[in-house]
């Protein structure tokens, strides 16, 4: 007998597998099991630190080169922003360099004018920059405290800035805050003075819902000279905010025909909302002023010619009573007989 006649092979009984279905539900039961198993157990968790330790440096050598290329974007990007900046910086400097030879000599001019005219110097408010620590609690008013307080020498009334103008003025003092009430707040008021008309009135903070967050001039005539645009600055007529601060700008004149006085709202120049840092000044002595001066000075002569008047009605009226005394304490002669 031939060897190619003997079969190794298993016969076709032994020869059979599961079939396709059962390989599914079989595999299907295993991914359920495991899945379970670690939702519960965590049995997985040192085989994935295992296999991401193991892959770390793969992970490393296959990212370097997204890195470099990010890298490279990136220091062209950042070149070229230095490049425009720079750029930028010596044309403002150029800028500045010139606005500060003008103000050299508007100063030296301003100087001369002032020894000519025999006007005071204008005295540079101190100050101190403080941080708006939060907001205040009361919703019914409009109001932030900041970080300083009586131990920083913050006064009561001191007006509050930042850098584009007035935002507010210091109303509460405590140790170590201050709060500060807003311009916007209805019970806030500031006069102001319009540079281009000359013209002087007080602005208060809007109190109605549909335009809070702005100021109103009230009880404007219905023909006084204010346009849209007008910047509105402190008056110092109060002898507490320094004169010539940016204060608001008109963006509505509503003039009426039914009535005698212009609607005039106006929008803060400052940033009333959401403001970070401040500038807190010394308020000025209200009798340093001299518009405020002239004005007590004014007040004081009036009462003294009111107690002057008073004083010779007084002594008129004694006077006449005197003399109606002693004319009624005379007895009268007797009339002569005719015959």
């Amino acid at each position: 007998m031939s060897l190619e006649t003997l079969d190794h092979r298993a016969p076709s009984l032994f020869k059979q597998q599961a079939s396709r279905t059962s390989q599914l539900a079989l595999y299907s039961a295993l991914a359920l099991f495991l899945m379970v198993a670690d939702a519960r157990f965590k049995i997985t968790t040192p085989v994935r630190s295992a296999v991401s330790a193991a892959l770390a440096p793969v992970q490393w050598v296959v990212a370097q080169p997204v890195l470099a290329y990010q890298n490279a974007s990136r220091y062209a990007e950042v070149q070229q922003q230095a490049v425009s900046r720079e750029d930028a910086a010596r044309k403002e400097l150029v800028v500045m360099a010139q606005r500060a030879e003008l103000a050299d000599e508007l100063i030296k001019e301003n100087e001369h004018l002032r020894s000519m005219l025999d006007l005071r110097e204008r005295s540079i408010t101190p100050g101190q920059v403080a941080e708006v620590v939060y907001d205040s609690p009361d919703p019914y008013t409009r109001r932030v405290v900041i970080d300083k307080g009586q131990v920083d020498k913050i006064a009561p009334g001191s007006p509050v800035l930042d850098e584009k103008g007035v935002i507010g003025q210091v109303t509460r003092v405590y140790p170590t805050r201050a709060e500060v009430t807003l311009l916007i707040d209805r019970d806030q008021a500031i006069p102001v003075f319009n540079p281009r008309t000359g013209a002087r009135s007080v602005a208060y903070g809007d109190a109605s819902s549909l335009r809070s967050g702005g100021l109103e001039l009230r009880f404007m005539p219905s023909n006084a000279d204010v346009q849209v645009g007008d910047l509105l600055t402190t008056s110092g007529v109060d002898g507490l905010y320094p004169s010539g601060l940016p204060v608001a700008k008109v963006v509505t004149v509503d003039r009426r025909a039914d009535s005698a006085f212009t609607r005039i709202y106006c929008e803060p120049v400052g940033r009333v909302q959401g403001v970070r840092h401040v500038m807190v000044l010394t308020p000025q002595g209200r009798t340093e002023h001299p518009e405020a001066a002239n004005m007590q000075v004014q007040v004081d002569a009036e009462k003294a010619d009111r107690a002057a008047r008073a004083r010779s009605k007084n002594e008129q009226a004694a006077a006449e009573k005197k003399a109606a005394e002693a004319k009624a304490s005379k007895p009268e002669k007797p009339a002569k007989d005719p015959a």
